[in-house]
C-alpha cells in the first residue's frame, strides 16, 4: 500500500500532535505520584478511554481478527465477557485497593500477606509484560505495518519501541493516558470506518449474517479444540477478571483516578465500550473470509490483506495512524507499568534504602523504562516462529492467573488465609496450569480453570492445616473508612448498580443474537 502525500502529511501531523500533548500534559512530574500515577487526579471519561486504548492493540486488529478468521465469531466472548467482569472490579476491588493508596497491585499483597508475596508477583508481572505482552504487541504491530505498508518488520519493531519509549521515559504515566486519549480515539474511529466499509463489500449485515452463518455462534460444542461451552463455567472468567482488576498495566490508571467515584465510572464506560470491539476486531476477520478466504494463507494475516484490499487511497494515512496508535497505546501503557513495579516493588523495597528520594525513583523508573523497550524489541521479531500470536500471549498469561486470583480471592474473603498459603499458591500455580496444559492438549482455558481449583483448595488447605504461627506477621485488619463515599460505593451508588445492570442486560442481548 503506497502512501499519497495527503496521507503522509495526515500520518506524520498525527504523530506529532500525540508527543506534543503528551509532553505537555506531563510536565513538572518529578515526584513519584505525579510520575506514576499522574498525581491521582485522572477524570472517569479519561480513565475509561486510556483502558480500552491500552487494551485494544494490534494484538486484536490482527491476532483476534485472525482467530475470527479461522474460528468465527465465539472468540468475541473474550471482549464480551470482559465487559460483565468489569463489574465486580469496579465494586468489590476497586473500593479496597483505593482505600490502601497503592502504587502496584504487588504492594497490595504485602499489606495483605507479606514481603515475599509482593516480590513473586512483582517478578511475574514484570517478565510477561516484557517478553510476552510488549513483545507480542511490538510482533503484530510490525507485522501489520509489513503486511499493509511493506514497511521491514525489524524497522517497524524498532520505530514503534523508540518512538513510543521516548515519551514514555519523559511523562509517565499523565504522558500515556493523554497519548491514550487520542489514539483510542483514533483507533475506534479508524476501526469503525474499516467495518463500515466491510458490511458494504459483503452486501449489507443481512447478507453477512446469512453468507457466514456457521461462523457466527458464540457457543461452541462441548468437544470443541479451541473454544468449547464448558469455558464458560470458570475457565473464561479468570483471564477476564485477573486481566481487569489485578493486572498492573490496567488497573493503574484506575488507581490514578481522582476519588472512587470516577475510577468505578471509567471502568463502566470501558465495560460499555468493550461491548463494540468485535464489531471492529473480530468481524472484519470473518468478512475477509468471506470475501479471500482462498487467498489469504494464515489467519494472522486476514486484516492487513482485509485493509489493503478495502481502503480507498486518501484513507491509508489514516489506517496507518490507527494501528501505530493501537500498538503504542498498550506498549505506553506496559512500559509505563512494568517501570512502576520494578522501581516501586523491587528497587525501592530491598535495593534504593532508607535514602532514596522521589527523584531517584523516577531517574530509576526512567532507566527502567528505556531497558524494558529494548529487550521487547530484541525479542519480537523471534515470535514469528510461533503459531497464533493471541494464543500465544493469552496462554502465557495464563501461567500466573490461577494463583494470582486464588490469593487475591481469599485474602478478601477470609482473614483466615495465611502468607506461607498464598507465597504457595503464588508458586504452585504456575507448574499447575503446565500440566494441565500439556494433558489438554493445548486448551489453555480450561487448563487455567483447572489450576486454579486446585489452587484456591491448596490455599484454603494450607491456611488452616499450618495457621499463622508466632512468627509470621499477622495480617493487618481491615482500615475503618475514612470516607464515608467508600462505604457508599462499596455495593454502587443507584447510577453505579443501573450502569452494571444494563452492561449485564446488553451483553446477554448480544449472546442470545449470536447464540
Amino acid at each position: 500500500m503506497r502512501l499519497s502525500g495527503v496521507d503522509t502529511i495526515a500520518f506524520v501531523s498525527y504523530i506529532a500532535v500525540v508527543v506534543v500533548v503528551s509532553l505537555t500534559a506531563s510536565r513538572q512530574k518529578e515526584h513519584t505520584e505525579g510520575y506514576f500515577l499522574a498525581g491521582r487526579n485522572l477524570s472517569w471519561w479519561l480513565i475509561g478511554l486510556s483502558l480500552i486504548a491500552s487494551n485494544i492493540s494490534t494484538e486484536h486488529l490482527v491476532g483476534m481478527s485472525g482467530k475470527g478468521f479461522e474460528l468465527g465469531l465465539a472468540i468475541a466472548s473474550f471482549e464480551w465477557i470482559a465487559a460483565v467482569a468489569l463489574v465486580p472490579v469496579a465494586l468489590v476491588l476497586l473500593p479496597r485497593f483505593l482505600e490502601r493508596r497503592i502504587y502496584t497491585l504487588p504492594e497490595y499483597l504485602e499489606w495483605r500477606y507479606n514481603s515475599t508475596a509482593r516480590a513473586i508477583m512483582a517478578f511475574y508481572l514484570m517478565v510477561l509484560y516484557v517478553l510476552a505482552a510488549m513483545a507480542g504487541i511490538l510482533y503484530t504491530g510490525g507485522l501489520a505495518l509489513e503486511g499493509i505498508f511493506g514497511v521491514n518488520l525489524y524497522y517497524g519493531v524498532w520505530g514503534i519501541g523508540l518512538l513510543t519509549g521516548a515519551y514514555t521515559v519523559y511523562g509517565g504515566l499523565k504522558a500515556v493516558v493523554w497519548s491514550d486519549l487520542i489514539q483510542g480515539l483514533t483507533l475506534l474511529a479508524g476501526g469503525t470506518l474499516v467495518f463500515v466499509l466491510g458490511l458494504d463489500k459483503v452486501g449489507g449485515f443481512s447478507n453477512f449474517l446469512a453468507v457466514n452463518a456457521d461462523k457466527l455462534h458464540m457457543v461452541l460444542p462441548l468437544d470443541h479444540a479451541e473454544m468449547p461451552w464448558s469455558i464458560f463455567a470458570l475457565g473464561i472468567w479468570i483471564p477476564n477478571i485477573c486481566y481487569w482488576g489485578l493486572n498492573q498495566f490496567i488497573t493503574q490508571r484506575v488507581l490514578a483516578a481522582k476519588d472512587l467515584a470516577a475510577g468505578q465510572r471509567g471502568i463502566l464506560f470501558a465495560a460499555f465500550l468493550k461491548l463494540w470491539i468485535p464489531f471492529i476486531a473480530v468481524l472484519p476477520g470473518i468478512m475477509a473470509h468471506q470475501l479471500y478466504g482462498e487467498e489469504i494463507a494464515k489467519g494472522d494475516h486476514a486484516y492487513a490483506y482485509f485493509v489493503q484490499e478495502l481502503l480507498p487511497p486518501g484513507l491509508h494515512g489514516i489506517m496507518f495512524a490507527a494501528l501505530l496508535g493501537a500498538v503504542m497505546s498498550s506498549l505506553d501503557s506496559m512500559l509505563n507499568s512494568a517501570s512502576t513495579i520494578f522501581t516501586i516493588d523491587l528497587y525501592g523495597r530491598y535495593l534504593a534504602g532508607a535514602h532514596a528520594t522521589d527523584k531517584d525513583l523516577v531517574r530509576i523508573g526512567r532507566w527502567a523504562t528505556a531497558s524494558f523497550v529494548t529487550i521487547a524489541c530484541l525479542v519480537a521479531p523471534e515470535l514469528r516462529h510461533m503459531g497464533s500470536i493471541y494464543d500465544y500471549m493469552q496462554s502465557a498469561w495464563n501461567f500466573i492467573w490461577p494463583g494470582t486470583l486464588a490469593v487475591f480471592a481469599m485474602g478478601i474473603l477470609s482473614k483466615k488465609t495465611t502468607a506461607s498459603a498464598a507465597v504457595l499458591g503464588l508458586i504452585a500455580s504456575v507448574p499447575l496450569y503446565a500440566v494441565f496444559l500439556a494433558i489438554l492438549e493445548g486448551q489453555y482455558l480450561n487448563a487455567s480453570a483447572l489450576a486454579a481449583l486446585c489452587t484456591f483448595i491448596l490455599v484454603i488447605v494450607t491456611s488452616h492445616v499450618f495457621p499463622v504461627s508466632p512468627k509470621e506477621p499477622v495480617p493487618p485488619k481491615e482500615a475503618v473508612q475514612s470516607q464515608s463515599e467508600f462505604k457508599e460505593f462499596f455495593v454502587g451508588s443507584p447510577s453505579i448498580k443501573i450502569a452494571s445492570l444494563v452492561i449485564i442486560m446488553c451483553t446477554t442481548s448480544l449472546y442470545i443474537f449470536f447464540w
